[in-house]
């Protein structure tokens, strides 16, 4: 299956899909108020970011309640930073580092 590269006004979105439309139906179904602004299908068959580009010296991990905050909160950083206290207890200054570290690995 394809992979394509979706980016709306907000996002960059990397999904498998069998084509064009169904690629832009998962973007819409994600992110139902956003436009879809470019769509291309990917060369290769995986999506790789450089960590060392993103500057990350592999002492952050990815947290899965991080992460899952941030899709129900479909991005919205504010907001994925209360439903992360929420979930764990942990004051503002660690969710926000919890959240914002996650959105720079690309959640």
């Amino acid at each position: 299956m394809p992979l394509f590269e979706i980016e709306t006004n907000a996002h960059i979105m990397i999904a498998w899909a069998d084509d064009k439309e169904t690629a832009e139906e998962v973007a819409k179904s994600h992110y139902p108020d956003e436009d879809v602004l470019r769509l291309t299908k990917r060369p290769r068959d995986i999506w790789v970011i450089s960590k060392r580009l993103l500057g990350i010296d592999g002492a952050a991990e990815p947290c899965d309640v991080a992460r899952e905050c941030l899709a129900k909160a479909h991005g919205d950083k504010v907001h994925a930073i209360r439903l992360y206290m929420m979930d764990t207890g942990v004051d503002l200054h660690e969710a926000q580092r919890a959240i914002e570290t996650n959105m720079s690995l690309g959640w």
